[in-house]
Order: structure tokens, then sequence, then C-alpha cells
């Protein structure tokens, strides 16, 4: 498994492209939701996000050192279809 490092002080932007592999010629995002696992005490905190018409952004902050977090996003197409993409982040003082 791979992961991206983030410190717990740090708010950083993580994004995923979604119209490198999965979106149909001419079709773009029309929603885009972000959700953090574990959801607890200290933990990390989706701070904000954006999207535009193929990538999907989200800002973290916070996080317990030594905690890995997935950062799950839910994407709608304007046809429609859904899917879920995660980011899996660890927390190590930097």
């Amino acid at each position: 498994m791979s992961y991206l490092l983030k410190d717990p002080e740090a708010v950083l932007d993580y994004s995923i492209d979604w119209g490198a592999e999965y979106l149909a010629a001419g079709e773009l995002l029309a929603e885009s939701e972000w959700s953090v696992a574990p959801d607890e005490p200290g933990g990390a905190v989706i701070a904000g996000n954006d999207f535009d018409a193929t990538t999907s952004t989200v800002r973290v902050g916070g996080g317990i050192v030594g905690r890995l977090y997935a950062l799950a996003n839910r994407v709608t197409t304007a046809t429609g279809r859904i899917d879920d993409r995660s980011i899996i982040i660890r927390v190590e003082k930097r």
C-alpha cells in the first residue's frame, strides 16, 4: 500500500484527476463529495474542497501522528454515473 505523508500542523490539498481514466469523451463532473475515515477527535479534518470539469480537490488539516486516514471522494458525472476513489495519508511529524 502506498500513501502520502502529512504533518499534523499542515493544511494540504490532495486531488484526483477523474478525466485521465474514468470520464468518457466530453463527460464532466457535476458533483463531488469528500469524507475522511476514521472520523475521530483530533483526527484529520476536511478544511475545504472544490472541483472542476475533471478534477476534484480536498484540503485536509490536522491528524494524529502515526495514524492512517482514507480521504474518500464520491463523484457524480453530468450523465449520472457515480464512482468513489480514495487517497490514503499517513500523519508524521516532519
